[in-house]
């Protein structure tokens, strides 16, 4: 298995497609594990029974339809008719437009690409500086990730069994206090006097914000219907690209229905079908690494060499950065959340909690040097050197640190809207791991501990070896034997217990007295003539029944009467 790791690493280093890699590791790791490689076509086959598929294509369609019409400029301009007053309002209208965006296509890749060539000269003509317009463009559009409708946050709901609304609403203001902090940044530097600022004209904000009405309440209306459960997400997704079609090509016109609409179609689905892929082969490695109890390995270690919640946290923080910078959001999603969730679970972190320090750390990794997948992007859409990119990127990377230290450190800020106990619930698509099934106090039990017998259920809570549970066991009849598995109806009459309960089963005579000896018996007790009417009567009234001696002994029988 080290010959094919060390193979496929290479290949990845070669430029070889991820999913490729992924998938070449899951086929790897089960033929040399005894497996037939038709397993891992099982397991991807596990996407289709995901109902929350059909919104990656449909939240993807609506994103492009969106990123390719003239939204983008509208959006600008309302934004700049309402913040343009605020020292660094141009730099707040990018990012806020560019985190729109990507909470619908899921990808803060296409956001720079499709947003970068409208609002990167804008910021420049506005006289903002250069590297912080460079490092604004290709940060702002991570910070949509937790936002709803956000594809990767219904991933995560889906393969770590949770709810997806319960997470929308988490979301929101971790998700906020991420574009705080940048805007920080954004309003000192437009304390330059060389940076105009727009007078607040309320007729000129009243009419921008009329021209983008339809792509403005999108958000609104969409994000209320779903946390009010009125529409279902799968649902809601449907609804959000029939609505962006319709104002899009009939309404505004900005897309041509036979020139422009399939090609964006085309696109579009190029992506979904690249994200599926990916879905899937990260699918088969993150259930092969559950068959080789990798959870359970690693929860032992992590156990056994971290003690405090908050040291587990900071090297969470740590490991998922790394994570963000190395793998896509989805990918790293289906693989990590099955290693990372149980350890998790034992040091009493909750699962909304986890999902959105995880989803701020994959943003977080996007755009962190020296290999976040932003940096480059953005290095081949703007034509400028990588080194570039990352002196820009540093300070957004500094605060978004900030920000999720807050989140992590802080967890009322994401699981204040989760009712004690919920926001669990039943299914994924990842094959759970043995150990992560919490105790009665919400702990972990500790991997490599037996499982009890089923014949066991409800007779006794501790280790069937303890005295209180033999008693329980004697007394309804179970034996174990020496696998420890117990079977009722099966235990010998105390054949192995001499000491037992009964200890005259070897030993009739060891605490029943001689009068209850079987020979104690007269034996002629169950004769035939013992049944005669005068064997019931009193030897005192006949005296001559059934003791011929008396007449022998006088003195006995007169000395008894009066």
């Amino acid at each position: 298995m080290i010959v094919v790791m060390l193979v496929l690493g290479v290949l990845a280093m070669l430029g070889a497609p991820l999913f490729l890699v992924i998938s070449g590791v899951a086929l790897g790791g089960f033929m040399l594990g005894g497996r037939p490689a038709a397993d891992v076509t099982g397991e991807i086959s596990k996407l289709v029974q995901m109902d929350t598929l059909i919104t990656i294509p449909l939240f993807t369609f609506a994103g492009y339809l969106l990123a390719e019409s003239g939204a983008p400029r509208r959006l600008v301009d309302v934004s700049r008719a309402l913040f343009g007053w605020i020292p660094g309002g141009m730099a707040i209208v990018t990012l806020v437009t560019c985190a729109f965006f990507t909470t619908f296509t899921g990808a803060s890749g296409i956001t720079i690409v499709a947003l970068g060539g409208l609002l990167l000269p804008v910021l420049l003509k506005e006289g903002y500086d250069r590297e912080f317009s460079l490092g604004l463009v290709t940060t702002s559009g991570s910070r949509g990730l937790v936002f709803p409708p956000s594809l990767p946050v219904i991933i995560y709901g889906y393969v770590a069994a949770v709810d997806i609304t319960r997470l929308y609403v988490a979301g929101i203001v971790p998700g906020l206090i991420a574009l705080g902090v940048i805007g920080i940044l954004a309003v000192k530097a437009g304390m330059n006097p060389a940076i105009p600022r727009t007078p607040f004209d309320p007729k000129a904000a009243t009419k921008a914000l009329f021209r983008a009405l339809p792509e403005v309440l999108l958000p609104v209306w969409l994000v209320a219907l779903i946390l009010t459960a009125v529409l279902k997400v799968p649902e809601a997704a449907a609804m959000a690209a029939l609505y962006v079609l319709i104002v899009e090509v009939f309404i505004y016109r900005d897309i041509h229905p036979i020139r422009d609409l399939p090609r964006i179609t085309k696109e579009s689905m190029v992506l979904c079908g690249a994200i599926l892929i990916i879905l899937g082969a990260s699918l088969g490695l993150a259930n092969y690494l559950v068959d080789r109890q990798i959870p359970q390995q690693i929860v032992s270690f992590i156990s056994s060499a971290i003690s405090s919640k908050w040291v587990f946290l900071l090297a969470l923080n740590g490991f998922l950065l790394i994570v963000g910078c190395l793998l896509d959001i989805f990918s790293a999603i289906v693989i990590v959340v099955p290693l990372i969730a149980p350890l998790a679970a034992q040091f009493g972190i909750h699962p909304i909690h986890l999902a959105i320090i995880f989803l701020l750390n994959l943003e977080l990794g996007y755009n962190t040097p020296p290999v976040g997948m932003n940096l480059f992007i953005a290095s081949f859409r703007f034509k400028q050197p990588i080194f570039r990119l990352y002196r820009a990127a540093i300070p957004f990377v500094i605060m978004n640190l900030i920000a999720l230290a807050v989140v992590t450190y802080i967890a009322p800020v994401s699981t204040f809207t989760v009712p004690p106990g919920k926001g669990v619930v039943r299914g994924g698509m990842i094959k759970q791991p043995q150990v992560p099934k919490a105790g009665a106090a919400g702990q972990l039990k500790q991997p490599g501990k037996k499982k009890r017998p089923p014949v066991l259920d409800g007779i006794c809570e501790g280790d069937p070896k303890d005295p209180d549970c033999k008693d329980d066991l004697d007394d309804l009849d179970i034996d174990l034997d020496d696998d420890g598995k117990g079977k009722k109806g099966t235990k010998p009459d105390a054949a192995k217990k001499p000491d037992a309960k009964k200890p005259d089963a070897k030993r009739p005579d060891a605490k029943r007295p001689d009068a209850k000896r079987p020979d104690a018996k007269r034996p002629d007790a169950k004769k035939p003539d013992a049944k005669k009417p005068d064997a019931k009567r009193p030897d005192a009234k006949r005296p001559d029944a059934k003791r011929p001696d008396a007449a022998k002994k006088p003195d006995d029988t007169s000395a008894k009467r009066p």
